[in-house]
């Protein structure tokens, strides 16, 4: 198996390469979420880097009802928190230098978390950039009840067996532009 900076590095170029040919794929998969799935507050992202934009999905779960986040960094070391966001509200960079909502905005907590991928398994392993801000935001929310933690990704970026460590956290599910995964665990 490829060290985690070796498959980064391949993912990443793989990612900006998918992101050029398929610009449909955010819409699509947005279409393949289960009509099931209701919650409460959704925490997303800001694409960055050829990430799928999880626009789409977003609207998508705001239509069902739910109340739209974005996540915060206050410390490298730190889990993320999550304020509420609406389109258009002022963002301001965070101590990554990311821009995330203001202080302004309320914080909340997601009960359904989308999270950019570099690479998936069919198994729930997943890959990201390397800060390890997922792993310690879901090991977080995780203490504090139940969160659905969804990988968002083109399917192109799954491979056979994610590196995974010990306190890397696994997904509950995969939404790609071709389909909606449940990890099949061994």
């Amino acid at each position: 198996m490829a060290s985690k900076h070796d498959l980064r590095r391949v993912q990443r170029s793989l990612r900006r390469d998918l992101a050029d040919r398929f610009p449909g794929a955010a819409g699509a998969a947005a279409e393949l979420l289960p009509k099931g799935l209701k919650p409460a507050t959704v925490g997303g992202y800001l694409p960055m880097g050829g990430e799928l934009d999880p626009g789409p999905v977003l609207k998508v779960l705001q239509g069902r009802g739910a109340l739209l986040a974005l996540p915060v960094c206050l410390a490298p070391a730190s889990p993320l928190i999550f304020r509420a966001y609406c389109q258009g509200d002022g963002l301001a960079p965070d101590a990554m230098g990311l821009p995330a909502p203001t202080e302004a905005a309320a914080s909340v907590t997601p009960d359904v978390l989308i999270i950019p991928l570099l690479a998936f398994d069919r198994r729930g392993g997943r890959l990201g950039q390397g800060g390890g801000f997922y792993d310690r935001t879901l090991e977080a929310l995780r203490r504090q009840g139940r969160v659905l933690a969804i990988g968002l990704a083109y399917a192109g970026l799954e491979v056979e067996e994610a590196p995974m460590i010990e306190h890397d956290q696994s997904l509950d599910a995969i939404l790609t532009e071709t389909g909606y995964i449940v990890p099949q665990r061994t």
